[in-house]
């Protein structure tokens, strides 16, 4: 078997599977249909069919918190980003996710849970009003269906692969699955799917990485190659990251404070399709577990995602054109997996597709129902009424999402456009959180102000750099660039409105404001074992993830 493809020669990504493959994804299917028979009879209330009734073990909703972002946007996404940027993808792990979800889990989820709120827009209309509470609801349904179409391209792309069948057949068929198992067991269905998922997905990951490193000789090897062809920054974290420097994500202030800080951090704990999960849980221990427990495999996702991404690099020599950079995992499992191996890998994207697709629809339908229709459409109404409404909303997600994901077929690298999509929505939100979490002097309409503006500053900036007004290495690092320009623009005018503007009392704002008595809300930890309890498992796993460092260094 050649190692690399001949530069004349075209890359066959068509995934032929034998009859034991097909035999594993049928398994996989009926699986997937039985959760959500097994567990429809669960759901009674809109509670149930939204927040899964609030009854679920931490070791369930961690999994479930981290398969749910094990879609697309990481398999294709970041394992495109590790062909096209090389070994400083890692950034979107060990600074980029991990040190935003403990700080979820030991900051932010006392608010959220003890707050009892039922979504993340449903705490701005607590900490501030009506107003940052309806943009928030928008602005979040409109990304929700965005992101759920780069799912839902991708999940199609395989099934295009396996079936031969036109990419708009795929995306119709592919998303219809989807929408069945969500339809019959709601979040709760959602969640157990995606604990299954997560298995599956290492199951088809893990072959692929051994076997695709191996062909060119180790790891040492596949470094040696790249450090060759692309240079050293492709193979650092953080060589050429100075000012004026040729890593090609950026400079370090860039990563550090854009993707660290505020494209981390407001994705990891604003995101509703991640919190949800969180909000799931038994108990307020439970809940501020979720994401610390998430965080344990998040750490160590990239040596199965970013290292075959680098891999394609040097076995597919015109990668970025063909095969495209997001077409990376797919093309190294047709050429290297047999039959049955194939199968597992094949069912582990499908998984992983689904998982993603599932998590934002399941949030998009909690999101329109309680914080649009119920607060702004038709309120007072029995709890069946907002069940039936949710099942409705729960199709018209996906049908919307049918749309948007042939945006998603315009970029080479989903990444790309998925970094876009939360340095648009979900830094400007961020901004509104983390002010009015620690300044209880933010005034009521701060937070409408500050999501209003950080929005349109971070939208302008991407398209003053697409007009070529604005210059940067690549479009990750304009997302970054964009997204500090967001924090700041929408933080100032925060400031600015708070000054006049009246705020919440004291009273109107314990439980919402970080120093203030949080509702019912016991964070006591005395007698629990140290393991299991949130901030020394916390640290641990962000020492961990920092060490991760090195060990790349040393390569």
């Amino acid at each position: 078997m050649p190692l690399a493809a001949l530069p004349g020669e075209t890359v066959d990504i068509a995934l032929k599977l034998a009859p034991l493959d097909t035999v594993l994804l049928v398994i996989y299917f009926v699986f997937v249909i039985g959760i959500g028979f097994a567990l429809k009879r669960a759901v009674r209330s809109s509670t149930d069919f939204f927040l899964s009734g609030r009854s679920l073990p931490p070791w369930i909703t961690g999994l479930a918190f981290v398969s749910a972002n094990l879609g697309a946007i990481e398999i294709l996404g970041q394992a495109a980003s590790g062909a096209q940027y090389g070994a400083a993808t890692v950034h979107y792990y060990w600074i980029g996710a991990i040190p935003a979800m403990v700080f979820l889990g030991i900051v932010m989820m006392p608010f959220y849970y003890g707050s009892k709120v039922r979504s993340v827009p449903e705490y701005l209309r607590l900490r501030y009003d009506a107003k940052a509470h309806l943009i928030n609801a928008i602005t979040f349904v409109l990304s929700s269906v965005l992101i759920a179409g780069v799912n839902l391209f991708a999940l199609a792309t395989v099934v295009e692969a396996l079936l031969g069948i036109p990419l708009w057949v795929a995306i119709v068929l592919s998303a219809a699955f989807v929408l069945s198992y969500i339809l019959l067991g709601g979040l709760r269905s959602a969640i157990y799917n995606e604990v299954m998922q997560f298995f599956v997905i290492l199951a088809a990951l893990i072959p692929l990485v051994f076997v695709s490193v191996h062909s060119i000789g180790g790891v040492g090897e596949l470094f040696d190659r790249l450090r060759d062809t692309e240079g050293g920054a492709f193979v650092s974290a953080w060589q050429g990251t100075g000012i004026g420097g040729d890593s090609p994500l950026g400079d370090w202030f860039g990563i550090v404070a854009g993707l660290g800080f505020c494209l981390g951090f407001g994705y990891w704990t604003t995101n509703f399709a991640e919190v949800q999960r969180a909000m799931s849980a038994r108990n307020e221990a439970a809940a501020r577990l979720t994401p610390i427990i998430a965080a344990i495999p998040k750490a160590f996702i990239p040596l199965v995602v970013v290292l075959p991404g680098m891999a394609a690099a040097v076995i597919f020599p015109k990668i970025g054109e063909d095969p495209t950079y997001t077409n990376a995992i797919p093309a190294l499992m047709a050429k290297f997996l047999p039959p049955g191996v194939l199968g597992v890998a094949v069912t582990g994207l499908v998984a992983a597709f689904m998982a993603g697709m599932a998590a934002n629809v399941s949030s998009f339908n909690a999101v329109f129902t309680y914080d649009i229709y119920q607060d702004y459409i038709k309120k007072d109404e029995p709890d069946l009424h907002y069940l039936r409404i949710g099942r409705v909303v729960t199709v018209a997600g996906v049908v919307i999402g049918i749309g948007t994901a042939f945006i998603a077929t315009q970029f080479s690298n989903i990444s790309n456009y998925i970094q876009v999509l939360f340095s648009f929505f979900n830094v400007p939100l961020f901004t509104a959180f983390i002010i009015g979490m620690f300044w209880k002097r933010a005034s009521r309409s701060a937070g409408f102000w500050g999501i209003l503006v950080g929005t349109i500053v971070s939208v302008g900036t991407y398209a003053l750099y697409k007009t070529d007004h604005l210059s940067f290495r690549s479009d990750l690092q304009e997302s970054y660039w964009g997204s500090i320009a967001a924090f700041v623009a929408g933080a100032l005018a925060m400031v600015i409105v708070s000054v006049r503007g009246q705020r919440k009392t004291d009273e109107q704002l314990k439980g919402l404001v970080w120093g203030m008595a949080i509702r019912e809300m016991d964070t006591s930890t005395d007698g629990v074992a140290v393991w299991k309890r949130p901030v020394p498992l916390g640290i641990g796993i962000v020492v961990i993830s920092l060490s991760m460092y090195f060990v790349v260094a040393a390569l």
